[in-house]
């Protein structure tokens, strides 16, 4: 008779199937019965080896948990509904579940979760780029993809987070194009014919986001001490659906097949033809009768910095009060139309301004004032941190005034100048370098030197 094994040794022999088998007991599972895990291979050598990988993780408690593990689409589906929602912004989150949707299930969805292996999202990532993504798209996937590994490995629903193994793309920093001085200048004149003249100089002369600036309420504006508290921002939110069957829903709208050539139907689309939904399809919410948490929406700004009181520069202030007289006329045209929202800057029945309309007037303001394309975050903030920079404005001052956290996230908002260069450089060279003396053409002939040149003739002879 074999003597019995004591506690959490493990069991290796050759069963009748030809297969050597090895038992480990991991310890004991949530309903209190035992945890056993179970490995074979062809040869004893072998499966001794699997069985010393296994003991060794228990014994360091970096062991995965018992059960059948889920695939990379089921466990984004439990990550993204359970647990990034509840510290993700709302625009963060539908962000993390396009890229999800459209990019992360449709590449390695089908694994499963402990059976991911760095090759798959390599593989992956270059059909990306192949499909003409940007590198910066490919590697905010990434980042998507290892939290959410990273979450699993804490849960110990995987050994190991195989997005750390894996180099994703290299992203190149976009450079900053501020306006310089005189562009700012001229965009502001082209605004200034415009109502909305008031909404540009807060973005170009304060730096202000464009959410941050379109969020502007007046309870938050403190004219008499001149002073913004950016409490709120306005940004544009994905529907969800209200109703208890968002697949019945929208059914109505589900193409399940991609678009023909040539398609005639979505020729007015500036990105081409929506991808085909995915299987088991739960979009559509914007036509859900009982939608919610869509549109536009005030929302908090996303660090604490960021809702900081901002210095209202002295020459808005007579400006700011003028715009809300004309809002207080425009309010009386619209009677019973206007809806209030207490806005800074309103649509003429009281609404806030649409950020995409926003995004267009701004494009067409370049135009009129001569300035080439750049993006809307170059003509605000960037531009506001480098004119501070180019008065002599410290950057510990310029940091509290954009409302960064970090200095170095600042210095990435200014942009040097070259003439700024060539003057520091013309100083630096007067601080160390004696100035020649440069010879007069005009002399002047005295008694020494008309000796001097006597006794050069003398000399001659």
């Amino acid at each position: 008779m074999s003597p019995r094994k004591a506690n959490m040794e493990s069991s290796i022999y050759l069963g009748n199937d030809g297969w050597w088998h090895g038992r480990v007991t991991m310890g004991v599972k949530d309903d209190g019965s035992p945890d056993r895990r179970h490995r074979r291979a062809r040869t004893e050598a072998e499966v001794r080896r699997k069985v010393r990988e296994l003991e060794a993780l228990r014994d360091k408690g970096r062991a995965p948990r018992a059960g059948r593990k889920p695939t990379v689409e089921e466990w984004m589906t439990t990550y993204l509904t359970d647990i990034a929602s509840l510290k993700l912004k709302p625009r963060s989150l539908d962000d993390y579940w396009s890229k999800t949707r459209n990019d992360i299930i449709p590449g390695v969805g089908k694994h499963r979760l402990d059976k991911l292996a760095p090759e798959h999202l390599e593989r992956m990532y270059r059909a990306m780029l192949d499909e003409g993504h940007a590198p910066s798209h490919v590697l905010k996937v990434h980042r998507i993809l290892s939290r959410a590994l990273k979450i699993a490995h804490r849960r110990r629903l995987i050994v190991e987070n195989v997005a750390t193994l894996v180099d994703p793309p290299t992203v190149d920093e976009t450079e900053a194009n501020p306006f310089t001085t005189e562009e700012a200048k001229a965009f502001l004149e082209a605004a200034a014919k415009r109502p909305t003249f008031m909404r540009w100089c807060v973005g170009v002369g304060m730096g202000f986001r464009q959410g941050e600036t379109l969020g502007l309420r007046w309870p938050y504006v403190d004219l008499e001490n001149e002073l913004f508290h950016p409490q709120w921002q306005l940004q544009r939110l994905t529907w969800r659906h209200g109703c208890g069957n968002p697949r019945a829903c929208g059914a109505r709208f589900h193409r399940f097949e991609p678009c023909p050539p040539g398609c005639t139907v979505h020729r007015g689309y500036k990105r081409g033809c929506p991808k085909p939904c995915p299987k088991g399809c739960k979009g559509h919410a914007r036509a859900c009768p009982e939608r919610r948490g869509g549109g536009l929406v005030f929302t908090r700004p996303k660090t604490k910095k960021s809702r900081n009181a901002v210095p209202i520069p002295p020459p808005f202030i007579p400006y700011l009060r003028a715009h809300k007289a004309q809002q207080e006329e425009m309010r009386e045209e619209a009677g019973e139309l206007w809806q209030d929202h207490g806005v800074v800057f309103s649509r003429p029945d009281g609404r806030p301004l649409d950020p995409r309309q926003d995004w267009e007037e701004f494009k067409e303001l370049l135009e009129e004032a001569g300035i080439d394309d750049r993006r809307l975050y170059d003509g605000s903030r960037h531009t506001a941190g480098t004119i501070l920079n180019e008065l002599g404005v410290d950057m510990p001052t310029i940091m509290e005034i954009l409302r960064h956290t970090q200095i170095s996230q600042t210095r990435r908002y200014v942009k040097g100048r070259s003439h700024l260069s060539k003057d520091a450089m013309r100083r630096m060279g007067d601080h160390f370098m004696p100035r020649l003396e440069t010879p007069s053409e005009t002399r002047t002939e005295t008694q020494s030197s008309r000796a001097e040149r006597a006794r050069r003739r003398r000399r001659i002879r």
